[in-house]
């Protein structure tokens, strides 16, 4: 007994360390509060934009930005979405348009901000932003990117004045190629995760592009990257002058603003589990993970059945479908969007707070990228994921990723209750098919056989 008070004892802080805590404690200096965007002095029709929206203070990356930004100077980040990079070189490079109106008749397709990015999911979701913030300043804003909408966008180019192109390499090429659009005025250029741009080979494309605006000594250069490779970093040093170099951490996001929990559970409790947390909790909004196409479709195929209002994204889905549903989704007449990572990277929805990984990604940046689709811009939001008995050898690597443990707990018993299947319609069949229909009573569901001729 005695050897074990001692080792107690020792294990106690020394009395002398624990006063130098708490003195630590008391004269440590409190962080420092985030900026508010009244303090930069921005155009007041872009503060009723931003006002709007309710933004109130600045996100870190915003705060670290704009100062430099605003004064025209290059800038380089490390920052994932969620962080607020987007309104923060959209603020910046409105504001700046604003305060330097052009007085000479500008040419046709000739815009003054080029903000390229890798996908037109994300195309689209930076124009929306910059569509709302950008409304009470009289701005015109176009969307290029491939795969619909060319004689549309064609169109625009040719009759009208542009401000702001934001656009995917290729489809601009073309449209450059065409005599449709000139780059030789352009005062800002915006690279939008540079890695990803890498990773799909578009760097030979970004750099004819970035080779037909003016010099860089010319013009304002802003790039933004998840990670600041060595290539990555070698395009920044090729294509800005002297940039101020912003990084936030993407677990900052995942930590401070979502919280997360794992439901233990196996493959067969997950859809009564999820039927009856979005039944019970009467969530209205919920965007739901899965890994592949084809567990994307039946897990809507199911919810449908069970009278949910559900709809999917994935691969193979067309363009025009998935913007479709992407916006009934987000104006709340879909109530449950299914989608794949792939898909899923150009949805960008404020106040979504519900998040569920149905099945766990096996790359921990899918992970923080998936539940970065909640809490985004310092909102708080949840993020619920599965974990049936294989995918358990997942956590430990998304927990060391994301630098602390996930709550790991058993969801409540009521809430694995499977409900009561809805009944299979019946589909009437003609007297052609030979299931039935035109079949007598007792026969064999067969087509009979043909006679042979002799």
């Amino acid at each position: 007994m005695k050897e074990r008070k001692m080792m107690d004892r020792t294990d106690d802080p020394a009395p002398e360390d624990a006063k130098e805590e708490e003195k630590v404690r008391q004269t440590a200096v409190p962080a420092p509060e985030p900026f508010r965007f009244d303090e930069f002095d921005l155009p007041e029709p872009l503060m009723r934009a931003i006002s709007d929206l309710g933004f109130t203070r600045c996100t870190p990356i915003q705060g670290d930005i704009l100062p430099a930004a605003l004064l025209g100077k290059d800038a380089s980040g490390r920052a994932q979405t969620g962080t607020g990079k987007t309104a923060a070189f959209l603020i910046a490079v409105i504001s700046r348009l604003w305060n330097r109106p052009l007085d000479e008749n500008r040419k046709k397709g000739t815009p003054r901000v080029l903000i390229l990015a890798p996908t037109r999911e994300l195309v689209m979701q930076i124009s929306d932003e910059a569509e709302q913030l950008a409304k009470y300043c009289d701005l015109k804003i176009l969307s290029i990117f491939g795969g619909m909408d060319y004689v549309k966008q064609q169109t625009q180019l040719r009759r009208e004045v542009i401000d702001i192109v934001v656009a995917t390499p290729g489809r601009l090429l073309d449209f450059q190629r065409r005599g449709d659009l000139f780059l030789g005025k352009v005062e800002t250029v915006i690279i939008d995760e540079a890695d990803r741009m890498l990773d799909m080979g578009f760097i030979p494309d970004v750099r004819k592009i970035i080779h037909s605006t003016p010099p860089k000594d010319k013009r304002q250069t802003l790039l933004f990257s998840a990670t600041l490779t060595s290539e990555v970093m070698r395009l920044c040093a090729q294509w800005t002058k002297d940039p101020v170099t912003v990084e936030i951490e993407p677990e900052q996001v995942a930590v401070d603003t979502v919280d997360q929990v794992v439901y233990i559970v196996t493959l067969e409790e997950k859809f009564g589990l999820l039927y009856n947390m979005i039944e019970k909790q009467s969530l209205e909004q919920v965007l739901i993970f899965c890994n592949r196409k084809d567990e994307v479709r039946r897990l809507t195929e199911t919810f449908s059945r069970y009278g949910i209002n559900c709809e999917m994204i994935s691969g193979d889905v067309d363009q025009k479908k998935r913007m479709s549903r992407l916006a009934a989704f987000k104006s709340g007449k879909i109530r449950v969007l299914v989608a794949t990572d792939v898909a899923g990277r150009g949805i960008h929805i404020e106040g979504m707070n519900h998040v569920v990984n149905f099945t766990l990604p096996h790359d921990p940046e899918d992970y923080v990228h998936r539940i970065g689709r909640t809490g985004r811009a310092g909102t708080l939001g949840t993020a619920i994921s599965f974990a049936d008995e294989g995918e358990a050898f997942y956590i430990p690597a998304i927990e060391e990723y994301l630098g602390r443990k996930l709550a790991c707990i058993e969801p409540p018993e009521e809430w694995l209750v499977m409900p009561d299947a809805p009944p299979r319609k019946k589909h009437p069949r003609s007297k052609d098919d030979p299931r039935g229909g035109g079949q007598k009573k007792g026969g064999s569901g067969r087509p009979p056989k043909r006679r042979r001729r002799n």
